[in-house]
């Protein structure tokens, strides 16, 4: 009987491992995707160069920068989404480059898109950007997505969350690192 358990354990384990690998998702632009680590795993976003350019070209100049490693998800507020990419952890911050005109485009803001943050002014962005947890249409054209999470969302799903309405986020969170999949080896 303990051999029968042992076989039928090891051929279940066998299995999840399969299934596992065989889930994984396909890189099929490196240069157009980026690599997000955070504490719980990785997560796979692929970028809309087409729609966003200049956004697109900033995250990734941003990205080999290294700009992004370490630095904070200040802003987290549950079923709608979480906003980092400001090097002061305040949401004030941004990187030293030039903000980027606006680049809106009929990417809907669905649950895993990734788009810019920015003031008031539209063409304002400049470091920050934004995941959504969830669908928000009512940012559609007045954001600028630049693209979306194609594995590892339950990774950002386990972001820590900010309390009250603004989403301010006690010892938040960070991005251990921020990298185009053509760089990882």
């Amino acid at each position: 009987m303990l051999k029968y358990l042992i076989g039928a354990s090891l051929a279940f384990f066998l299995t999840l491992t399969i299934t596992a690998e065989a889930q994984m998702t396909e890189i099929k632009d490196p240069e157009n995707t980026l690599i997000l680590e955070l504490k719980t795993g990785k997560v796979i976003i692929e970028l809309y160069p087409a729609k966003a350019p200049q956004h697109v070209d900033r995250i990734k100049t941003l990205a080999r920068q290294g700009f992004y490693d370490g630095v904070v998800f200040h802003r987290v507020i549950e079923g709608f989404m979480v906003q980092g990419g400001d090097p002061t952890g305040t949401g004030m911050g941004g990187s030293e480059l030039p903000d980027l005109p606006a680049e809106f485009n009929d990417t809907k803001h669905i649950r895993g898109v990734l788009s810019m943050a920015r003031s008031q002014s539209p063409n304002s962005a400049n470091s920050q950007f934004f995941i959504m947890l969830a669908d928000s249409q009512h940012l559609d054209g007045q954001y600028t997505a630049w693209g979306r999470v194609i594995d590892g969302m339950d990774h950002v799903d386990d972001i820590k969350k900010g309390a009250g309405g603004n989403g301010e986020v006690t010892d938040p969170d960070s991005i251990i690192s921020l990298k185009v999949a053509a760089d990882v080896e």
